[in-house]
Parts: C-alpha cells; structure tokens; sequence
C-alpha cells in the first residue's frame, strides 16, 4: 500500500500563488506516472495535471494550462503542483495519486490511478 501525503494547500486571494507537495512512501515512486486531481463541493473530481515517470509528458486541464505546473522530484519521492493566477474556480480540494499500471506516457482518467492521498483544501477568494 503507498501512502501519498499532500501539503501545500490554504487560502488565498486571486491572483495570488501557491505550491503542492506530495511525498509518497514508496521505493517504487520513480516506476509509476502520477496526478494531480481536484474536486469542488458538488462536482466531480477531475485532473488538473500529469506527470509520467520521467517527467517528459505533463497533460494539463485545459483550464490550467499555461497557469499551472507539474514537476516530480524521484529523488525525494515527491510530486509538485506549482500554481500560478490562481481563480476562485480553483477552488475545491486537490489530491495526490499513483497511476496504477506502468506506462511511458502519463495517464488522464480518473480510474487509471489506484492509490490516492488524502487531499489538501485550496481556496481562492475573489
């Protein structure tokens, strides 16, 4: 079972920046693509960003393209989800996740990824 541990959320004003971390507790971190998601109250979670093993493909939401970034560190078992001009929209909670299958490239649909963090709540006042 990999633990995955999400930090970094809060609460901000639009405009404003903020970095997620997502350490995860396993040997095997730098053998599978991970994800960053998100979900707001009443709606569905979906993925904000990607990252494959290597970090060389990184799929983003097309609502976070060009605003966000994904980075992994393997070296330290962490992801990062670095944000930028950050929108009410933004807002909701966002979760760390470990795709569940080996794979070149990154993986985009929800049901690709088997094991989950806790999440980290992001607010983003107007």
């Amino acid at each position: 079972q990999v633990r995955l541990e999400e930090s970094g959320g809060g609460f901000v004003q639009a405009g404003d920046s903020l970095r997620l971390s997502c350490l995860a507790s396993t040997r095997t971190f730098n053998n599978f693509g991970m994800g960053w998601f998100r979900q707001a109250p009443g709606k569905e979670r979906e993925l904000v960003a990607a990252i494959n093993w290597n970090g060389k493909y990184t799929p983003y939401a097309d609502s976070v393209k060009g605003r966000f970034t994904i980075s992994r560190d393997n070296a330290k078992n962490t992801v990062y989800l670095e944000m930028e001009s950050l929108k009410p929209e933004d807002s909701g909670v966002y979760y760390c996740a470990r795709a569940r299958a080996h794979s070149p490239y990154a993986f985009t649909q929800l049901e690709d990824y088997a094991d989950w963090g806790q999440g980290t709540q992001v607010t983003v006042t107007s």
